[in-house]
């Protein structure tokens, strides 16, 4: 039987440096310069370099593929990102994941998993939420 628990959490710390992010928007397609440029980056309401939206939502997908992938076979099935603050490069996040809904289908021969979703700052600021549904079963 797939082990899932309402309530059950995961988390990841990571620091996104700037040259971390310059990779990953290039390797995205990404090239808007709020990624790359410091120069650019420092004259904007930011005041330096951010992290794209596929950089923090690619590591929040790939926790929940990391973490489910322990327990059984795992699909990802929808996932909706809101973001309120941007990540600035060097700035230390924290992603949180936590089981809303634990839903067994039978067709599936799985579980349907319901997930909400935060990265937060080292001030406990909300930077994104996210929500997301995965399919956990015993093979794919």
């Amino acid at each position: 039987m797939l082990e899932v628990q309402v309530g059950e959490h995961f988390e990841e710390q990571m620091l996104l440096t700037p040259v971390e992010i310059a990779a990953f928007a290039r390797l995205c397609g990404d090239f808007n310069p709020l990624h790359y440029d410091e120069a650019y980056a420092r004259q904007t309401r930011f005041g330096g370099i951010i992290a794209s939206g596929p950089h923090v939502t690619a590591r929040m997908m790939g926790l929940t593929a990391t973490y489910f992938s322990k327990k059984g076979a795992m699909l990802g099935l929808e996932f909706d990102f809101h973001f309120h603050k941007p990540v600035k490069a060097g700035e230390t996040i924290t992603i949180v994941w936590e089981v809303i809904q634990a839903e067994p289908k039978a067709s599936l021969q799985g579980v349907i998993v319901s997930l909400e979703g935060r990265v937060r700052d080292d001030a406990g600021r909300v930077l994104m939420k996210a929500s997301g549904k995965i399919l956990l079963t015993d093979r794919l």
